[in-house]
């Protein structure tokens, strides 16, 4: 169970009464330290989580709680302004319906449900002021074997910032982009080794539909369809998020945020860092095609 012990925080918390599917704290993310193996983590869908920050007139670096598939449900011992963004997933306070991408001042006692996931994969809670979890290597974005607990539990305490409340109403208003939520499309760079593709080979990778396989999590999304090939492994060498990998047997490997930090399969593609969002919203049995972006140098 989490319980943080900052003083100037202690009664501005959050209790997890059930954590969903897969729910975690996340930040942008860790950097620094991938030369020792550290992945950068960080939350999956950056915009997302900006227009929570933003809303909130918090810093854009600040923590919130990322769902997967099936929200928590949270119950809050302060008064807080809160905001929900990404995914589809029905909120409710207190059992009354809630929206998406708005600020809602809730009360201490209040508790936050989610209901059907309808749109996307992945919703995003932040606070005002962000919570004040465990900072690792400059980071509270929750890792296995780095960060203490690698996902949130039930009757973990989240402390909050602690920050002055505000009227709602002077808090900035953004722009909101929905459409990324139903795309299809993957924008993408040429990757170091695109060129060991034959012409026919770079056309199935740029005209095909691809489907998301079964497999997929923060580390990876494997493709259901495969590009037959012959060509050598490389020298391990570094990936990053969005590198798209082609193994010998022709699956796609496209890395994610937790991703390892090298690796010895030939990287075909780099998705520009907008279509890792669109990406992050999407899950098994779901279609892509990949939308190769002209290279400035």
């Amino acid at each position: 169970m989490l319980r943080f012990t900052n003083w100037k925080a202690r009664w501005l918390m959050v209790k997890v009464l059930n954590p969903g599917l897969y729910s975690t704290v996340q930040d942008m993310g860790r950097f620094g330290y991938q030369e020792y193996g550290v992945p950068y983590s960080g939350v999956m869908d950056r915009y997302a989580a900006k227009i929570v920050n933003a809303l909130l007139s918090n810093d854009e670096n600040a923590a919130v709680i990322e769902m997967t598939m099936k929200g928590a449900t949270l119950q809050f011992e302060c008064d807080a302004f809160i905001c929900i963004s990404g995914a589809l997933m029905n909120p409710k306070l207190n059992d009354l319906p809630v929206k998406n991408n708005k600020i809602i001042a809730v009360k201490s006692g209040d508790i936050l449900s989610f209901g059907k996931l309808e749109l996307g994969f992945r919703c995003y809670l932040g606070v005002s002021g962000g919570f004040n979890t465990e900072m690792v290597m400059q980071s509270k974005s929750m890792f296995a074997n780095i960060t203490s607990s690698h996902i949130l539990r039930k009757g973990d305490m989240l402390h909050i910032e602690r920050v002055a409340i505000k009227n709602s109403s002077k808090h900035a208003s953004v722009r909101i982009n929905k459409s990324y939520l139903n795309t299809q499309t993957i924008e993408a760079f040429m990757g170091p080794e695109f060129y060991l593709l034959s012409e026919e080979q770079q056309n199935q990778l740029l005209t095909s539909q691809f489907t998301i396989s079964k497999e997929n999590n923060r580390m990876a999304y494997q493709l259901e369809e495969t590009i037959e090939n012959d060509i050598e492994p490389i020298i391990t060498s570094p990936v990053i998020p969005g590198t798209v990998q082609l193994t010998p047997s022709g699956k796609l490997i496209v890395l994610m945020r937790d991703c390892q930090t090298t690796g010895g399969y030939p990287r075909i593609l780099q998705l520009k860092e907008s279509a890792i969002d669109v990406l992050s919203q999407k899950f098994t049995g779901k279609e892509l095609c990949f939308d190769l972006e002209e290279q400035i140098f």
